[in-house]
């Protein structure tokens, strides 16, 4: 017999939310099978079993929160070892929003409600019921009394779905949204349309005939709540500069095909602002910081956040870490196979960890200029746009103005007020131009 135990699914994870299990006591599974999917605050893994034989026996129930090195089952085989399933293979859930009339994939996983006439389990002390990271997370940014709170889940647990209907229970009550809570007490900012939550947000919404309900996936879920707690923490404001990125090109074309033969993929501008960034930041520390109450914590590794879309059914942000110790070959490889993982779903939950600094980059589709929201507890992130060839003044070896044909990209920074100011931001953004201007970046790629 081998006991399967709950995996080390990253170096900051400690316990994990058992959310399906994909077989039965009885089944058979094959060595690399899917045996579960566990949830943790990070991401959700599939969990492949790493020993052939009969699941004999399922210790932890769906919808149950347990630590890393819990015995969860037992498969019946030749060895009677105590069974780790590798934490290196696991792969996120997947994402796909499902038909409007199905429950959305975060209820999906989760046990479902007992019936209607059944009498869920009493409820436990607020202070003493086990609840998953997500649930416990939800329940702080919205201020959920859990007394108040009647668990479905098995055992009376509180699952994701009874913190969102008692949520949207004291919405209709009072008829405006419920406000997160901000990681800090700050000023309120003034007024403006881009920081005051959505006035509707808390309001029944007509469906009219011809328009459909989709429910968001989980993705979309945790980014949306997460996007509007980052507005009510954090007084955003917006820095952009024009960049010539000749310097960059010339080294691109030059290298282009010898680049490819030798990594598998191309060279894109992006690694050229990841070094940039690093070495900006080495004068500007302040960027590469948390706010923490009044007090602003500056980060001596510099771990850059790297934005991947996942095909228009969410986004995730890998973490490139220790960026400041890197060359642009490196770093290059290391944001193509995190892109790569990403897109394939198999991301493991230190990826997505300790980011200090976010990079997204939506200038494959010719943005002009786009303001992002900062992911807390950051303080800036950089939106890298299109670049296109435009005419553009430029100095000749005479001294004498003159017009030339260049490729120009504006890098648009968001920033929070509270950490530091306009000068501050604009002189960091102005040295990361300069950077990518004018470094000779050939010795970096050959």
């Amino acid at each position: 017999m081998a006991e399967i135990v709950m995996p080390q699914l990253g170096e900051t994870v400690t316990e994990g939310t058992i959310t399906k299990w994909f077989k039965r006591v009885g089944d058979p599974v094959a060595r690399d099978e899917i045996l579960f999917e566990v949830s943790t605050e990070k991401v959700d893994s599939e969990v492949p079993s790493v020993v052939d034989g009969v699941l004999a026996e399922i210790r932890v129930v769906e919808g149950t929160t347990v630590g890393v090195g819990t015995v969860l089952a037992v498969i019946s085989s030749p060895a009677g070892d105590v069974v780790v399933p590798a934490a290196t293979v696991a792969s996120p859930a997947p994402i796909a929003p499902p038909p409007a009339a199905a429950p959305s994939p975060a209820a999906a996983a989760l046990p479902p409600p007992v019936a209607a006439d059944a009498v869920p389990a009493a409820a436990a002390p607020p202070e003493a019921r086990l609840l998953s990271p997500i649930v416990r997370r939800l329940v702080a940014d919205h201020g959920i009394d859990l007394a108040t709170v009647v668990g479905t889940g098995p055992g009376g647990r509180v699952t994701r779905d009874d913190v969102q209907r008692a949520i949207d229970r004291r919405q209709q009550a009072s008829g405006t949204p419920i406000p997160t809570a901000p990681a800090a007490p700050v000023p309120p900012p003034a007024p403006s349309a881009a920081l005051a939550p959505p006035a509707a947000a808390g309001e029944a919404v007509t469906v009219p005939a011809g328009s459909r309900r989709e429910p968001f996936n989980r993705i979309r879920k945790l980014t949306g709540d997460h996007m509007v707690r980052s507005k009510a923490t954090s007084p955003h404001v917006l820095t952009a500069m024009e960049v010539d990125f000749s310097a960059v090109d010339r080294v691109r074309s030059a290298h282009r095909d010898r680049f490819r033969a030798e990594e598998g993929f191309g060279l894109t501008y992006l690694p050229f602002l990841c070094r940039a960034v690093s070495d900006a930041i080495a004068e500007f520390p302040a960027l590469n910081a948390s706010v923490d109450g009044d007090d602003l914590v500056l980060h001596r590794d510099v771990n850059l956040a790297i934005a991947v879309d996942l095909g228009f059914e969410g986004l995730v942000a890998p973490v490139v870490r220790n960026v400041e110790g890197k060359r642009l070959r490196l770093i290059a490889r290391e944001i193509s196979d995190l892109a790569r993982r990403a897109r394939a779903r198999q991301l493991r939950p230190d990826d997505l960890g300790a980011g200090t600094f976010t990079i997204t980059n939506p200038g494959q589709y010719g943005t002009l200029l786009q303001f992002p929201v900062i992911s807390q507890p950051q303080v800036a992130i950089l939106s890298t746009d299109g670049v296109r060839r435009k005419p553009w003044v430029i100095t000749d070896a005479d001294g004498a103005e003159a017009i030339a044909i260049r490729p120009i990209g504006v890098l648009a920074l968001a920033w929070d007020h509270r950490a530091f100011d306009g000068a501050y931001a604009a002189a960091f953004l102005d040295r990361v131009r300069r950077i990518v201007e004018e470094r000779d970046w050939s010795s970096e790629v050959a």
